[in-house]
């Protein structure tokens, strides 16, 4: 499968598009085939290195966080998904801008109807950041 990677900090010209070896869900985990995903200005930032100090990459890294697709597979205890569902959600592992990455099931939601998969790849940390703003509460689940 193909996914972004870096192999040291800088700007957008340091990203490349590799082979890597398609993700395996564990426990708890959900493989999805990614239809979007996008890469929020803190993303951004540690790329650059401007976080370095309070969150370096590990080389090479990925990139992303936020994503929009179908579940592929489903690990061991994982109830609610099944394959073919369409969700969004994120992954704290760098690595949604890949053909298939793998995610806590319980940091995925259903995707929204209507909402084309471009707008749900960028939804899921922005939205439940203003939810969470909001409410002064954690962002919910499903």
């Amino acid at each position: 499968m193909k996914a972004v990677r870096f192999d040291g900090y800088g700007g957008i010209d340091v990203l490349r598009v590799v082979d890597v070896e398609r993700p395996v869900p564990g426990a708890g985990q959900v493989l999805v085939e990614v239809r979007a995903a996008a890469v929020n200005p803190g993303e951004a930032n540690i790329r650059e290195g401007v976080f370095a100090d309070r969150w370096p990459a590990t080389f090479p890294s990925g990139q992303g966080s936020d994503l929009a697709g179908v579940v592929a597979e489903v690990g061991a205890g994982v109830d609610g998904w099944a394959a073919g569902d369409e969700v969004i959600g994120y992954t704290d592992n760098r690595a949604s801008q890949a053909e298939y990455a793998l995610v806590e099931a319980a940091h995925l939601t259903r995707r929204p109807a209507g909402v084309s998969w471009e707008a749900a790849g960028s939804l899921y940390v922005a939205g439940t950041t203003a939810w969470a703003a909001g409410t002064g509460g954690v962002a919910g689940r499903r």
